[in-house]
């Protein structure tokens, strides 16, 4: 986003804001969000009114709500109403930051196009397949040169009657595309892809409060690793190698799923895909950015933050959450335990990434032992003493992360299985920089 698009959003969020801070440090809240934690706008706004104090932020009103067909869409609208049939709907619950939220997603078009859609807010909306809506302030954005449309909590959806749209077959129709495993993301639509079966199970499951056996596991080839989950039973099989056709991709929260639906057709193969990395796929966080999320990841980077909430916490000893004041959004007042962890930031040279590391890790990065920190907080009379003490241990370390990478509108963050301290040979390092800087004279 160039500097003349950001200036109704600046001139908004200082209205807003109301003097809470200066005009330069604004803009230098919102270079952080947008070019160091690479999330879209509205989270940036999001993140730094909450920052700041300001808890509500349904009233922001970016600019007019202008109309527009969905073939006119750019993926950058902030508020738009649109007209559209709905081709395809699914509803659907889903797990938020340990909190169940119900969604809407599908496909909507109109005479020039369709586009897929996501309602974040579905619980109490209902769309049937085949009817005509005004999507109101819905916002765009664009994901591998595809249109996506989204509703929040402005978001408002009407029925309308009085009005026909014809919808073409051929608008809908996505050809299915070879992909490997690892350059699979959200929003490429139907995939062919050829795996190894790392594992399959079978689980039973309630869907409309009928029983189902729904088939799930993980598949891999030598770029990477997905989840996959058949609804139909293929008989699939540990070990054997399978090329699936007509699979479609659904992400929760960030991290791609393959899924085997009605369409797909499965076949067996005699390609081993040689040895297959059952750990990790290394990757750089543009490699991360760009596919939203996945499977045991290994990213190697410099720590550049150690985040509030990081040293000695308290959780609940019923579902391992973090408390505050001990007291548990689920299980109400509660005696906690104590436990230790770090929220860190790591740059790769191509953007940022953040990190949750367990108290195994923890110790091993920084030295500091669980008891340790527990007589520590007690010496001084403050558990917080434990994360600033530990920032001089781990800040500007060279690092490797590996663990199940996840995205939302404030970036990629990976929950790390194990990390490691990079030894850094500080001459090579600087005989390299000298040659680059020599080289570019």
């Amino acid at each position: 986003m160039n500097t003349e698009e950001l200036i109704p959003h600046f001139e908004e969020m200082k209205k807003v804001l109301n003097g809470k801070i200066d005009d330069d440090q604004l803009r230098k809240e919102l270079d952080t969000y947008l070019n160091a934690y690479h999330v879209t706008i509205e989270a940036a706004k999001r993140g730094i009114m909450r920052k700041y104090g300001v808890g509500d932020t349904s009233s922001f009103v970016t600019a007019n709500t202008i109309s527009k067909k969905v073939g006119d869409l750019k993926g950058n609208e902030m508020n738009v109403d649109i007209t559209a049939k709905t081709v395809y709907v699914d509803k659907k619950e889903i797990t938020v930051r340990g909190n169940q939220k119900i969604i809407i997603s599908g496909i909507i078009g109109d005479e020039t196009g369709t586009a897929p859609f996501t309602i974040w807010e579905g619980e109490n909306v209902e769309l049937e397949k085949g009817e005509i809506y005004l999507f109101k302030n819905a916002y765009t954005k664009k994901w591998n040169d595809r249109v996506q449309i989204n509703l929040g909590s402005r978001g408002k959806i009407e029925p309308i009657k009085d009005i026909k749209i014809d919808v073409t077959e051929k608008t809908i129709t996505i050809d299915s595309q070879d992909m490997k495993i690892g350059d699979i993301h959200d929003g490429v639509g139907n995939v062919t892809v050829s795996g190894r079966i790392i594992s399959v199970e079978a689980r039973n499951i309630i869907v409309k409060e009928e029983p189902k056996v729904v088939y799930s596991g993980i598949i891999a080839d030598n770029s990477g690793k997905i989840q996959f989950s058949a609804w139909n039973d293929y008989g699939l099989k540990e070990g054997e190698s399978i090329c699936v056709k007509n699979a479609y991709i659904r992400a929760w929260r960030g991290i791609p799923q393959l899924n085997l639906g009605d369409k797909c057709e499965v076949s067996r193969i005699d390609d081993s895909f040689g040895q297959i990395d059952a750990t990790a796929s290394k990757k750089t966080v543009a490699d991360i950015i760009k596919i939203g999320g996945g499977l045991d990841i290994s990213v190697t980077g410099t720590v550049v933050d150690l985040r509030t909430g990081s040293g000695l916490i308290k959780r609940c000893p019923e579902c391992n959450r973090s408390v505050l004041n001990d007291q548990c959004t689920t299980h109400g007042q509660i005696t906690p335990v104590l436990d230790l962890r770090m929220k860190l930031v790591i740059d790769d040279g191509t953007g940022a990434i953040s990190a949750i590391v367990n108290c195994e890790d923890t110790t091993k990065l920084t030295g500091i032992t669980l008891e340790a920190a527990k007589g520590l907080a007690q010496a001084k009379g403050e558990i917080e003493v434990v994360g600033r003490d530990m920032a001089p241990l781990i800040i500007m370390k060279k690092i490797t992360v590996t663990g199940n990478v996840m995205s939302d509108d404030y970036g990629p963050m990976m929950i790390v299985k194990s990390a490691n301290i990079e030894k850094t040979d500080v001459i090579a390092e600087a005989e390299k920089l000298y040659n680059d800087v020599e080289a570019a004279l």
